[in-house]
């Protein structure tokens, strides 16, 4: 086994460097694309994006010996810091988004559109009956993902917080959508389907 394969020396030092150069760059352009949909950019993006490039350097070293040649090695090397990008990015958003559903701003729609004094106590009551159908009617399971969804995050990143995958998250938001319109209907705030 020569120095590059066994991971000692200076050319593997020296191919490892080359490989890193080009996965920042993978990295940083991925980044760029999809950083604004995340509300992520400056600094804060420049690490993310050295941050899986560092990550995905090391999962390719691992991984060097199972490396067949079906592709080239620069495209096997760029799902890695895709996918490392993708957990970055996951990560990031998990960490400092403060997913809530705000029925203080819900219930303010009204004031805004116009509405008389009567559509807007209308209005406000079934707020305070969805938070209340919300609170008590779903799982907490079905809880976190309807939340989540009505705040803005994306599907993509939901399924990889919760480990699943977007049909099943699909399945969770109908059946609270089914439980949140039995419960309102229910309760006389919404009226029969027609």
């Amino acid at each position: 086994m020569n120095a590059v394969e066994g991971g000692r020396g200076p050319q593997y030092e020296q191919a490892c460097a080359r490989l890193h150069d080009m996965l920042v760059r993978i990295a940083m352009n991925e980044m760029f694309r999809r950083g604004p949909r995340y509300r992520i950019g400056g600094p804060e993006l420049n690490d993310l994006a050295y941050q899986a490039a560092a990550d995905a350097l090391m999962k390719i070293t691992e991984k060097i010996q199972r490396f067949r040649g079906d592709a080239r090695f620069t495209t096997w090397a760029f799902r890695f810091v895709v996918l490392e990008v993708s957990n970055a990015l996951d990560r990031h958003f998990w960490r400092v988004s403060n997913t809530r559903l705000d029925f203080d701003e819900l219930a303010q729609v009204p004031d805004r559109s116009g509405i008389d004094p009567a559509g807007h106590w209308q209005a406000r009551e079934l707020v305070e009956a969805t938070r209340d159908a919300v609170a008590t009617a779903l799982t907490a399971r079905q809880r976190r993902v309807f939340t989540a969804v009505i705040n803005g995050v994306p599907l993509e990143t939901l399924a990889s917080e919760l480990k699943t995958n977007r049909n099943t998250l699909y399945k969770t938001i109908f059946d609270a959508r089914r439980k949140l319109r039995a419960r309102l209907m229910a309760g006389g705030h919404l009226g029969v389907a027609g």
